[in-house]
């Protein structure tokens, strides 16, 4: 794929994927101080937009585990119920779990539900991490 590219081409690649991959975390760290403040429409903006991101064809697998890695240390907990959960089913079973915790969320966002909606959308987050 990087056949008959410049190394001045593949740098400016790089460096894109480096700034996409810095303001997926920005929006993220952005998110979690919103929340943490009760801003929870500000929190769930800046959630949406980084999953906008995320689902764009500009992030490729491995920056997409470079941002699991960040949620890994924001939600970091000593006692995760969902990381027990996702160890007792399969993948398949947890993309249905993230769909409907995502669809819950655009439920409690069209009822005005701030609160309730970034908190559904945070839980679809934990499912994603590995």
């Amino acid at each position: 794929m990087l056949i008959g590219l410049t190394l001045g081409q593949i740098k400016k690649m790089e460096e894109s994927g480096r700034l996409i991959l810095e303001n997926l975390i920005k929006l993220t760290r952005s998110s979690e101080k919103k929340f943490k403040l009760g801003n929870f429409k500000g929190a769930l903006d800046d959630k949406i937009k980084a999953n906008a991101i995320l689902k764009s064809k500009s992030c490729d697998e491995k920056m997409i585990q470079k941002y699991k890695k960040e949620l890994s240390s924001l939600y970091s907990s000593k006692f995760d119920l969902i990381f027990d959960h996702k160890l007792k089913i399969d993948e398949t079973k947890i993309n249905e779990i993230v769909k409907m915790l995502e669809q819950k969320s655009k439920e409690r966002l069209k009822n005005l539900d701030y609160k309730g909606a970034i908190k559904a959308f945070r839980r679809a987050e934990k499912y994603f991490l590995n």
